[in-house]
């Protein structure tokens, strides 16, 4: 599993620059100071318009082979095995895999680090007027932020992945899954000020993306979003798996919303696989309610299930929690984490302020309205973006986690090691060593392959077994090889 996040982007000091253009410098500047892994991106298995549901949309294809550094689709490999990109005009992370949904918190947010670093590589750059870029002028310091709209009708999104076996049912997965993440806003829901795609209506909502879900399925994720995306592109064995392509949700300040986020959303997959049976919560219009559960934030709104019946997304979310069952200890933590942040919003949602985005977003808000200033304020669309600024000093979140009013689940000296070094345990803990180590051998890279240079040879290594390089099945070869002949000798 991991999480794929379009950061918002802004050039302060020139509004008008373009953001492929502003992108494109953070990426590539990132990638001159930080790392020698500067191999193109390997689109030959990419297919996103491969649908689950049977056919292929072949309108467009990405060009095989594309200039590391070119404009709006520059790309880098991480030092955690993560892609650090451009895309659709957005610098964007996409996380290494993880094997739980504890490890893919902390690996997302290790994400914000490597923004931080561009930003601060841009900043340095502009110093000393030098551009990263051929015939472009050095870029002025850039802003970036964790959000998913622009408020002026305009969203970026925060894409989770998960792995899942190719013989479960995909329309069973699907029925199940769509109230689920129609009700889950509750808790992940990063907060937003504005109602309406375009922010029509003065207010604050739960979630920054549910406006912009117009249907129960589709494979688009730019227009036309549905609430069950049919992207079939495991990026793995095709044969055995596929990657369900969750586009539903928010991007995450909160470690507590991050991480219930993918671990809950894991627990439903593994029942669903199991054959437990969430056929009686099916809703009667989940696009409607997707929108109507995001616009109460005093969570009273019941939901109209397709049998007649109404329940509070709260209690929905109860149902799905008790059918549900920890396989580890991860698991068990999710599933103590789900029930104690369900009590408490029944309680009262603002009691979640401490742990929840969208929670502690609104109790800084209600600060203002309740002294009579108007949701139309810009002061409170100011508050709102700024929340999500992933600059330490500037991010209110982060203030608010120094002032002791919103809780971690793990330390920034966590964070910084995991984006310092991949996870061990999956495919990108290979990923990760190999293009730091051996980068100026490697043309391309992708999830499933590396493409080494041995001596004028162009040599494709397939990464579709996901029990094999981890450091468990390959670190002993990575310590003692000095060069790639070695490793891919050692390889066989």
């Amino acid at each position: 599993m991991g999480i794929e996040t379009e950061y918002g982007i802004m050039c302060p000091q020139d509004p008008s620059l373009s953001q492929l253009l502003t992108s494109t410098h953070a990426v590539v500047a990132y990638a001159a100071l930080h790392t020698s892994a500067r191999s193109r991106w390997d689109y030959e298995e990419e297919a996103p318009l491969k649908d689950t549901r049977g056919f292929d949309l072949r309108r467009y294809r990405s060009v095989p082979q594309v200039d590391p550094n070119a404009m709006g689709v520059a790309n880098v490999v991480t030092a955690n095995g993560a892609r650090f990109y451009v895309d659709h005009g957005h610098p964007e992370y996409s996380s290494p895999e993880t094997s739980n949904a504890f490890d893919a918190m902390i690996q997302d947010a290790a994400g914000d680090i490597y923004l931080n670093q561009a930003a601060a590589t841009i900043r340095q750059l502009w110093e000393q007027q030098v551009s990263v870029l051929d015939k472009h002028d050095p870029c002025p310091p850039l802003k970036f932020y964790k959000n998913n709209v622009d408020g002026k009708g305009q969203s970026y999104g925060s894409h989770e992945n998960y792995l899942y076996s190719r013989q479960t049912d995909f329309s069973t997965l699907t029925q199940a899954l769509i109230p689920f993440f129609v009700a889950r806003q509750v808790i992940i829901g990063a907060g937003r000020v504005g109602i309406g795609q375009a922010s029509e209506r003065d207010g604050f909502q739960i979630s920054q993306r549910a406006d912009y879900f117009e249907q129960e399925i589709s494979l688009e994720t730019t227009l036309n979003r549905g609430i069950m995306n049919t992207r079939d592109e495991p990026h793995a064995n095709a044969t055995k798996f596929r990657r369900l392509h969750v586009i539903v949700g928010d991007a995450n300040m909160s470690q507590y919303s991050n991480f219930l986020k993918i671990g809950m959303t894991k627990l439903v997959i593994d029942a669903i696989e199991n054959d437990v049976d969430f056929t009686d919560l099916r809703l009667a219009d989940p696009v409607a309610e997707m929108h109507n559960v995001s616009h109460d934030p005093t969570l009273k709104h019941e939901l109209l299930l397709a049998d007649g019946q109404r329940i509070p997304a709260t209690a929905l979310l109860r149902k799905y929690m008790d059918r549900c069952e920890a396989h580890d200890g991860v698991d068990k933590q999710v599933l103590e984490l789900w029930d104690e942040i369900l009590t408490d919003l029944e309680r009262d949602p603002l009691s979640t302020a401490d742990r929840l985005d969208w929670t502690a977003k609104w109790a800084l808000l209600k600060g203002y309205t309740d002294r009579g200033v108007s949701w139309s304020d810009p002061k409170l669309k100011m508050i709102d973006i700024q929340y999500s600024d992933i600059d330490p000093e500037k991010s209110l979140y982060h203030a608010l986690v120094r002032k002791g009013r919103m809780h971690t689940l793990v330390s920034d000296d966590v964070i910084a090691q995991a984006a310092a070094n991949p996870p061990e345990d999956s495919r990108a803990y290979f990923r990760g060593h190999v293009t730091q180590r051996f980068g100026e051998d490697i043309v391309a890279a992708s999830w499933q392959s590396i493409i080494f240079n041995l001596d004028g040879e162009v040599i494709r290594l397939p990464m579709d077994k996901l029990d094999r390089f981890t450091k468990a099945d390959i670190g002993d070869v990575l310590d003692r090889v000095t060069n790639v002949r070695e490793l891919l000798q050692a390889l066989g």
